[in-house]
């Protein structure tokens, strides 16, 4: 009798450390960044064209004549959400990118694309949005912000989760990508990503197809980075710690499953005052074969 009553005390005991280890690897799983770019990101590009302040919390970008920049986050992610807040180069920015996105660095990548594509000075910034998902592209849309966004900081977000992808400016969503992989349609799921941020040369084409070089005499050409969150599911080998729902993995729960009343309003206003190219309605582009999720649910 003794000996049934210990077994059933170490299994229990054994049940017991079973679930806190479980517990404690999905609590380990998910990260909110500390607010530092010296400890959440390292410089990947050009560290002389970087500059970031003393208490670590903004960071600066330089693009001149020698070199751009760029650095990308400490860890690796599948699935959550990336706020970040970005004052662009102001003044006569034409030629320049800066680009802040997701990427896996993967020969058939997954990315989720910021490019903020400069102008003439009086002009206003373009604002590309793009996603690659097994290393296929060609998903571009074009807006027109509502303000100037050389003037102060805004907020710009990627909600990556098993649901969709939802590209938003000061929380409005601009943009969405639907989950169709059911439907035969390529989705970022698999491959896990880095938050990375680049400022660089794009003038064969970034502004009026190339039309308008960069006007050196106004440099340095500066783009500055403020807050950031990072809430995610850091990459541990184990893709079952990122896909399911949990309190740390909140972005997955059903709430973010779609868009609310209130985001589907914002969101039709976007596409009808802002929105200037969408991949979708370019027959000519794609042969009148639009891709398969241009013809499906945005949510």
């Amino acid at each position: 009798m003794t000996l049934v009553i210990n077994r059933s005390k170490s299994l229990i005991l054994l049940i017991g450390f079973f679930i806190s280890s479980l517990m404690l690897c999905v609590s380990q799983a998910s990260l909110v960044s500390s607010g530092d770019y010296n400890k959440d990101f390292f410089v990947t590009w050009s560290p002389s064209h970087v500059n970031t302040s003393n208490d670590g919390r903004s960071r600066t970008l330089k693009l001149d004549q020698e070199s751009g920049a760029s650095f990308a986050s400490m860890k690796t992610f599948l699935f959550g959400q990336v706020d970040m807040k970005i004052k662009l180069i102001p003044g006569s920015s034409q030629g320049t990118v800066v680009a802040y996105y997701m990427t896996s660095d993967q020969p058939k990548r997954d990315e989720i694309d910021f490019e903020f594509l400069g102008n003439v000075n009086g002009q206003p910034y373009i604002l590309q949005t793009n996603v690659y998902a097994e290393g296929v592209d060609n998903r571009e849309e074009r807006i027109h912000l509502w303000f100037d966004p050389t003037k102060d900081f805004h907020t710009y977000s990627i909600l990556w989760n098993i649901h969709q992808i939802v590209f938003m400016v000061d929380q409005v969503p601009i943009r969405l990508y639907r989950n169709h992989a059911d439907k035969g349609v390529a989705y970022p799921r698999l491959q896990p990503m880095k938050v990375q941020a680049s400022l660089w040369n794009g003038e064969s084409w970034a502004t009026r197809g190339g039309h308008d070089k960069i006007d050196w005499s106004k440099g340095p050409l500066v783009a500055s980075f403020g807050d950031y969150k990072i809430d995610a599911c850091v990459w541990k080998e184990n893709p079952r710690l990122c896909n399911g729902e949990s309190n740390e993995n909140w972005w997955n729960k059903d709430d973010f499953s779609s868009l609310t009343r209130v985001q589907k309003r914002w969101f039709k206003w976007v596409r009808k005052y802002h929105l200037i190219y969408d991949y979708c309605q370019d027959y000519g582009r794609f042969n009148n074969n639009l891709p398969k999720e241009c013809n499906l649910p945005k949510y």
